[in-house]
C-alpha cells in the first residue's frame, strides 16, 4: 500500500462556495428588483431543493414574498419541506392554495404532513379543498393523529406481499406498479390473510435471492411495531435501539396501515437535541424571521425566573453581612466557590439530561449513577480544594481561610454531583421536562450551598 499524502483542505475553497452562496443571494436580490421571473428561473435552475432553501433562507421577508409572487410554479414540494419553519410559513402565506395543492401531491404522505400541519386552519382547509379526494382522506386521517406522534410522520405509502409469494412474484408486482410505489424504500413487508405484518424483506436481500424462492424463506421477524399514537421521541427511541431503516405502522388491530423511514428519525433525533440543548439555556429557537419582541417573549420569563434564584441566593449573602464587612477577603473568594459548585452541577445536569433522553438511565441504574456523579463531585472537589487553600493561604497570607475555602469547595461539588443528577431524576418522575427546568433549580442549590458553607465556616472558624 503506497504513502500518499493528503495535503490539508484548502480554507479558499470554502470561502469560494461561501462567496458563490452570497453572490446568488445578491443575483436573487437583482431579479426581485427588476421584477424578472426568467432571471429568477435561471438562478434556480437544476440546484438541490435544499440548497434553493438555503437561498431563500438568506433573503429578507420582503425578498423571500416576492420572489414566491414571481415564481410561484417553481415553489416545489421538496423545497417547501427544506425550509425551516419560520421561512415555509412565509412563503404558504404568498402561495395560493391551489399552488400549495399542487406541490404537495408529488411528496409522500409523510411529507405532505410537514408542509399543511403547522397552517392556520382556514387555509388548511382550503389546501385540502384543492387536493383530489383520495389523497385528501388520506391526508386528514394522518392530521386526525396529535402533533409530535408517529401517525403525523407515518407514510401511507409502502409494499407489502403475502407469505406465499416468491421473490419473482414480488419483482413483478413491483415493476408492474410503478409510479404507485414509494419514491424511497428500503423493505417489503410480508403480511398474513388478514393484513397484519408478520415478517420484513430487506430489498438488498430480495435482489440476491432466486426469484422462485418464497418471501417466508428469507424474511426476517419485524423488530418493532410502532403504533400512529407513539410519541415521536419512542419511535426514535426503537430506531437507535434497532438500528432500523424503517418500520411498519399498525392500528390498534395490528394491522398495516404505514411505515416510517429513517430520515424523518434523523430529523426528530436533530430536533430533540437541539430542544434540550435550548432549553437547558433557558431558550427557545430563534429563527431567522423573529422579532425582537417574540425574541424577548421567549427569554424574559426564565431571566424573571432567574432573577428570582439569584435574589435568593443574596440572601443567603446577606445573613452573613457582618462576617463580610470584618474580613474584606470572604466577598473576593466566595463567588469562586459558587463558580465551581455551578459549572460542576452544569457537567453532571448535561449528562444527566442526555442520559435520560437516550433511556440510559433509568430506575434500575439511577442508585449507581447518583453515587457516582455525587463521589465524581468530592474527588474534583478534593482536587481544586488543595489549589484554593494555597492561593487563600498565599494571597491573604492566612492558613486558616485556606482550610475554610477547601472544606466548602468539596462540600459545594459534592452537592453539585449530587443536585446535577437527582434534580432532572425529579422532575422526570414528576412529569415535568428535565432540560427545561433542571438548570434553573441546580444554579440556585450551588449557589445558595456554596454561599452558606463557605461563609457559615467563615463566620464560625475565622471571627
Amino acid at each position: 500500500m503506497s504513502d500518499t499524502l493528503i495535503e490539508p483542505e484548502d480554507e479558499s475553497a470554502e470561502l469560494s462556495q461561501a462567496d458563490v452562496d452570497a453572490d446568488d443571494v445578491a443575483r436573487i436580490a437583482q431579479a426581485v428588483d427588476l421584477s424578472d421571473p426568467d432571471l429568477l428561473t435561471s438562478i434556480l435552475l437544476e440546484r438541490h431543493p435544499a440548497d434553493i432553501a438555503d437561498l431563500f433562507e438568506q433573503l429578507a421577508n420582503e425578498q423571500l414574498r416576492a420572489v414566491v409572487r414571481l415564481i410561484p410554479r417553481e415553489i416545489t414540494g421538496d423545497i417547501l419541506t427544506e425550509l425551516e419553519d419560520d421561512s415555509r410559513e412565509l412563503v404558504l402565506d404568498e402561495l395560493h392554495p391551489v399552488e400549495v395543492a399542487r406541490a404537495i401531491l408529488d411528496l409522500e404522505t409523510d411529507d405532505a404532513i410537514e408542509v399543511v400541519e403547522d397552517m392556520e386552519e382556514e387555509a388548511r382547509a382550503e389546501v385540502l379543498a384543492a387536493v383530489p379526494a383520495r389523497d385528501r382522506k388520506i391526508l386528514e386521517q394522518s392530521l386526525a393523529f396529535d402533533e409530535e406522534t408517529a401517525g403525523r410522520l407515518m407514510q401511507r405509502e409502502f409494499v407489502a406481499a403475502p407469505e406465499f409469494w416468491t421473490v419473482g412474484d414480488a419483482i413483478d408486482h413491483m415493476r408492474a406498479a410503478g409510479d404507485d410505489l414509494p419514491e424511497l424504500f428500503f423493505e417489503i413487508y410480508v403480511v398474513s390473510p388478514d393484513f397484519k405484518p408478520v415478517g420484513e424483506v430487506p430489498v438488498s436481500h430480495l435482489m440476491r435471492s432466486p426469484r422462485d424462492t418464497s418471501l417466508s424463506d428469507i424474511m426476517l421477524a419485524p423488530r418493532a411495531l410502532i403504533r400512529p399514537e407513539m410519541d415521536q421521541e419512542e419511535a426514535a427511541y426503537l430506531f437507535e435501539k434497532y438500528h432500523l431503516i424503517s418500520a411498519p405502522v399498525v392500528d390498534e388491530s395490528g394491522r398495516l396501515s404505514g411505515m416510517i423511514t429513517v430520515d424523518d428519525m434523523v430529523d426528530v433525533i436533530q430536533e430533540e437535541n437541539k430542544e434540550d440543548m435550548l432549553a437547558l439555556a433557558g431558550v427557545t429557537e430563534a429563527g431567522l424571521s423573529d422579532t425582537v419582541l417574540s425574541s424577548v417573549r421567549a427569554r424574559a420569563p426564565w431571566l424573571f425566573v432567574n432573577l428570582l434564584t439569584a435574589v435568593a441566593a443574596s440572601a443567603v449573602i446577606a445573613l452573613f453581612e457582618a462576617a463580610i464587612a470584618q474580613l474584606v477577603a470572604l466577598a473576593v473568594l466566595m463567588p469562586i466557590v459558587a463558580s465551581m459548585g455551578g459549572n460542576a452541577g452544569t457537567q453532571s445536569l448535561a449528562v444527566a439530561v442526555r442520559a435520560l433522553a437516550s433511556r440510559d438511565l433509568t430506575s434500575a441504574n439511577a442508585r449507581r449513577i447518583i453515587v457516582r456523579e455525587m463521589l465524581t463531585g468530592v474527588v474534583n472537589g478534593l482536587i481544586f480544594a488543595v489549589v484554593m487553600a494555597i492561593v487563600a493561604a498565599v494571597w491573604f497570607g492566612r492558613a486558616d481561610l485556606g482550610l475554610v475555602i477547601a472544606i466548602a469547595m468539596v462540600v459545594n461539588l459534592a452537592s453539585a454531583g449530587l443536585s446535577g443528577i437527582v434534580i432532572p431524576l425529579a422532575l422526570k418522575r414528576f412529569g415535568a421536562d428535565p432540560a427545561v427546568a433542571s438548570s434553573v433549580f441546580v444554579t440556585t442549590v450551588t449557589d445558595m450551598v456554596g454561599f452558606f458553607v463557605f461563609l457559615g465556616l467563615a463566620a464560625w472558624m475565622l471571627l
